[in-house]
């Protein structure tokens, strides 16, 4: 996807996440995080935004803390929200192309990092609104869930706090069933784990009978696969909706281990 994807998709999520959160009001629960109520995503989120903001505008190359949220009124914090997420489209747009600045992942384009980045963590706290308010949610574009279903695979899980880890080497393949290619394999063990995006070829069907610790690598059935719409798979891997729309196979542990260890 595109940089101007992405600060489009943030726009437009920024913007539904606040309606979501002036109709629920501050007190309403946020299901899939049981300890916050609005008022907590709200200042959660404001935070993110300006930090992101003053590291894109400032092209800091180091990183630095959210600044803390100011004392605001149960009135004052969805403006304070919108005002934010203002600021943080106007940065991504104004940024220039060759921005440097620090962002938590390896990347060849910082500007790209950080708009791909807000737009999906906007996304996520969009849909958190949303179900807070009980209202329906809106649809996502189903390359941008498979981009987001990617980051979080490759990107966010690849660092050290994640706790997907298993003590005996396990593969999980995930498959967006809707997305030509949008397809991993990931690799647990008592590292954090390491996804690497699958490209189907063609390879000689083994003998029949061949134990599978003997097939080669690349026809390996994994240990686990978990199959469904860009969408769901990106809501369910992200913890905002259950695995019921789901398809998984093998070893139902792993998708266990998921659901229990797979939040970031």
């Amino acid at each position: 996807m595109e940089i101007t994807e992405f600060v489009e998709t943030l726009r437009l999520d920024g913007g539904l996440l606040a309606d979501a959160a002036q109709e629920a009001g501050p007190d309403a629960a946020i299901p899939a995080c049981p300890e916050w109520r609005m008022r907590d995503l709200v200042v959660h989120v404001g935070r993110v935004h300006r930090w992101a903001t003053e590291i894109v505008v400032q092209g800091l190359q180091q990183p630095i803390r959210p600044a803390e949220a100011p004392d605001l009124t149960d009135d004052e914090l969805v403006p304070w929200l919108r005002e934010g997420h203002h600021q943080l489209v106007l940065a991504l747009h104004g940024a220039p192309r060759d921005l440097t600045a620090w962002t938590i992942l390896p990347t060849d384009s910082p500007l790209a990092f950080w708009a791909r980045r807000q737009a999906h963590e906007t996304s996520v706290h969009r849909v958190d609104a949303q179900q807070a308010a009980a209202a329906s949610l809106t649809p996502l574009p189903s390359a941008f869930a498979a981009d987001g279903v990617d980051e979080l695979l490759a990107g966010l899980h690849s660092l050290e706090r994640s706790k997907l880890r298993t003590d005996i080497p396990r593969t999980v393949r995930v498959r967006a069933t809707d997305v030509p290619g949008a397809d991993w394999t990931v690799h647990l063990s008592d590292a954090p784990p390491r996804t690497i995006r699958t490209t189907p070829v063609p390879v000689p069907a083994p003998t029949p009978g061949t134990p599978v610790d003997q097939l080669p690598a690349d026809v390996k059935p994994a240990d686990c696969t978990i199959e469904g719409r860009a969408e769901e798979l990106y809501l369910a891997l992200w913890n905002r909706l259950p695995w019921d729309a789901l398809t998984v196979t093998g070893e139902q542990a792993l998708a266990e281990l998921w659901r229990a260890k797979g939040g970031i």
